[in-house]
């Protein structure tokens, strides 16, 4: 299946063991009068060994564009206006909108790092385009349809809706941009119960549109009246229902989507909870804990389960510092000291600026280090001759290490000789 077929490998075409030799040599240049005696030679009890016929290397006609390689809902038939023309005069070869979005969703699918440098020509592009309710309409079923079938997508999908919902100037009767997609993510939020109960493949759809759904709620900003950029708390109260009908279904399946979405968008839902003076994220967390202990779940997700409550109690992992206003101190920062080095005394004992002798052991070690001023750690002698603490030192052996010297030696001495 996932290579295709080729043609089986023939062994290679046997010839007489004479006219072998004969190419052989006939190749090698030597004169054809030579050749007549090398194939008597051949039929000779003296027959030299032929070589081994060495088998063709077997080469793969995948190309590096094929579709085993492209994930799951991409479109296939990329066009490369995306890559071999310039973005001013791609647009010229399309019959239909949904031609054009399709083609620059999977350009992004496929090169995220190009967002920042040609979103703003595509919604331009877009604005000359739809025109019409029709087409937004479309629009926003592409977007959502690949943010919610092809895998890794969802937040590169939450970016690109966030970015058109200010930048299309089409708003008709029938709603903008962020409104129609608010309501296509109405019909799927409205099945939730249904889902959660549904088969494998109404699960995993399911999943996909509730991670969607988690991006679109930490990157869609909605201007306030006053100027100010916040969340759509519709989408928060969304997300807590979705929640609520995973636990509410505790198969695998639903419990492990409900741990992707509190890590993504746990700690922003909490402080929102927390600001509107209400426990729901208490709820949740007590929920979690009631599964762990009467759902029929494999251990693995029993696991799962477990350290997200550990996250969160954790408060999400997140590592409040000092305050900006006070300068940190050892006395007010419990990591003042964490990013100084390790000394050690001579007697090698650690110690840190956090030790209360610090001053006066790393006093010792400057004046020990003093001995050694124009040494490098690996010994290489920088100085000049004769003006250095070792040439100072007498070069007298100690007796004992002399005596072995002396032995090693007359062994190495006797070892020669035999």
């Amino acid at each position: 299946g996932l290579f295709p077929q080729q043609e089986p490998l023939r062994p290679p075409k046997t010839a007489p063991l004479g006219t072998g030799m004969a190419e052989h040599l006939q190749k090698t240049g030597i004169p054809s009068g030579s050749q007549d005696k090398a194939s008597v030679l051949d039929s000779g009890p003296e027959m030299a060994e032929p070589q081994l016929a060495v088998d063709p290397v077997a080469t793969s006609n995948l190309s590096v564009k094929a579709p085993e390689f492209y994930p799951p809902g991409y479109n296939q038939n990329f066009n490369q206006n995306f890559t071999d023309s310039s973005f001013e005069d791609r647009c010229d070869g399309y019959l239909t909108l949904a031609e054009y979005v399709q083609d620059f969703l999977n350009h992004l699918t496929e090169q995220p790092g190009c967002f920042e440098t040609e979103i703003e020509q595509f919604a331009e592009t877009l604005n000359g385009w739809v025109i019409a309710d029709e087409a937004l309409q479309e629009l926003v079923e592409l977007i959502y349809q690949q943010a919610t079938s092809v895998p890794n997508f969802s937040y590169m999908g939450a970016r690109l809706c966030n970015y058109l919902s200010h930048h299309l100037t089409i708003s008709p009767q029938s709603g903008n941009f962020r409104q129609l997609l608010l309501q296509r993510c109405r019909t799927e939020y409205e099945n939730r119960d249904e889902a959660t109960k549904g088969d494998e493949t109404t699960r995993k759809q399911f999943h996909a549109f509730v991670l969607f759904l988690a991006e679109l709620y930490l990157n869609l900003e909605i201007k306030g009246t006053k100027g100010q950029v916040t969340r759509a708390e519709i989408l928060q109260e969304g997300l807590r229902e979705l929640l609520n009908a995973l636990f509410s279904n505790p198969v695998d399946s639903n419990l492990i989507c409900a741990v992707k979405l509190l890590k993504l968008t746990g700690s922003v839902l909490e402080d929102a909870w927390k600001e509107k003076g209400k426990n729901d994220m208490e709820e949740m967390i007590q929920r979690i804990e009631n599964v762990v202990l009467d759902a029929n779940c494999s251990r693995d997700v029993k696991h799962m389960l477990l350290k997200l409550v550990e996250l969160r109690s954790s408060n999400w992992g997140r590592v409040h510092g000092t305050t900006p206003h006070a300068e940190a101190t050892p006395e007010n920062d419990p990591n003042y000291f964490m990013n100084e080095p390790t000394f050690y005394t001579s007697d090698g004992v650690p110690f840190t600026a956090a030790d209360p002798d610090y001053q006066e052991k790393y006093q010792e070690l400057l004046e020990r280090e003093d001995l050694f001023p124009y040494y490098e750690e690996n010994g290489a002698d920088l100085s000049g001759p004769g003006e250095l603490y070792f040439d100072e030192i007498d070069d007298e052996m100690d007796p004992e290490i002399e005596e072995a010297y002396e032995k090693f030696c007359l062994e190495s001495e006797h070892k020669r000789k035999q």
